[in-house]
């Protein structure tokens, strides 16, 4: 049996994806059920009552919202469980010893590694340039707002350019389905990816806000985050700020943080803003050069940022400078 939605998209669609159920066509809009998960789906839509209860009774609502025992899962009878177990995962010895609990762990450790394991190899695609095609036209159908839920895709599309460029450790912070598919962005207390290149660090953020709003919502936590990076690594770090367009706010703001010794944010700020087009022209560069970009080419980009800063006479010439650098990066 074939499970399939088709309808506009809203929040109310965040709640279904969030349960690792169900996939998602960005190009599509639609939703359909995980074909691993349609088993899971039979038995949840089996054991699941029809009729509306608790209309006029919010104590008991809200008593059952929060019942962790319900609704009944696949995974809380031992029978299925250990079938499922043995069927995705037919290495793993099921011994009637363990108790329920520990079977879940089991399963859920599994999934896990699982998920490590395609992520691994989906990093080796990219890193060989495998997806290079792939990634640029993702970018070209974020910059047309052909898919659903863009900034999702724009901050797992990001962080698959910064690991083609390679040359450090690149952590994404948006949260992974079992299968290795981004499923949310990146909690608001952290980056979005933190890239680790030894002998300093970089956050990179991503955001599809635009106009006023891209300042009040983005400003203040992109340098927050710098400083948490800063603090934990104790090394120097970087930031890099995309967007498919950058406000005037955003430019003079960074800007000034360049020039601005604050001790909370872990004294200057090096945030570089760039318009999505270019960020992609520099990873087309990456592509088309003839020798692998290393992380000093990074560096140099931002400490030119830098030099900029202390060089020119306001923030537009700051602006214009880097932009044009970001453009010709690996010019030496």
């Amino acid at each position: 049996m074939a499970y399939v939605v088709e309808a506009s998209f809203d929040v109310s669609f965040e709640y279904p994806r969030a349960t690792a159920l169900v996939n998602i066509s960005h190009i599509g809009k639609s939703i359909s059920i995980v074909p691993e998960k349609i088993q899971e789906v039979d038995y949840f839509l089996e054991q699941t009552d029809r009729e509306p209860c608790f209309v006029n009774d919010e104590n008991q609502y809200v008593a059952y919202l929060g019942n962790a025992e319900m609704p009944t899962l696949l995974t809380d009878n031992r029978d299925l469980l250990e079938q499922k177990i043995r069927t995705e995962f037919p290495q793993i010895e099921v011994s009637e010893m363990l108790t329920l609990l520990q079977l879940k762990d089991i399963f859920a450790e599994e999934l896990e590694n699982r998920k490590e394991q395609i992520l691994t190899e989906q990093i080796m695609a990219i890193k060989d340039y495998r997806l290079f095609e792939e990634i640029n036209t993702t970018f070209d159908q974020i910059l047309d707002n052909s898919l659903y839920d863009n900034p999702l895709m724009l901050e797992w599309n990001t962080w698959r350019a910064m690991t083609m460029l390679d040359g450090g450790k690149i952590k994404a912070n948006l949260k992974f389905d079992d299968f290795g598919n981004p499923m949310s962005t990146a909690q608001g207390n952290m980056a979005d990816i933190v890239c680790d290149y030894d002998a300093f660090g970089l956050t990179v953020e991503v955001t599809m806000q635009g106009g006023q709003r891209q300042y009040e919502t983005e400003s203040e936590p992109v340098t927050r985050h710098l400083a948490k990076v800063k603090r934990e690594t104790n090394k120097p770090a970087y930031c890099l700020f995309i967007a498919p367009n950058i406000n005037d706010a955003c430019i003079a703001h960074f800007y000034a943080l360049h020039k601005m010794n604050i001790s909370y944010y872990g004294g200057t700020s090096t945030i570089v803003p760039l318009p999505l087009s270019v960020f992609i022209k520099m990873v087309q560069d990456s592509h088309n050069a003839n020798y692998v970009p290393e992380s000093r080419h990074i560096q140099q980009f931002f400490e030119h940022s830098n030099e900029l800063a202390n060089t020119t006479n306001n923030e537009v010439e700051w602006y214009n400078g880097i932009t044009q650098k970001a453009l010709n990066w690996l010019t030496e």
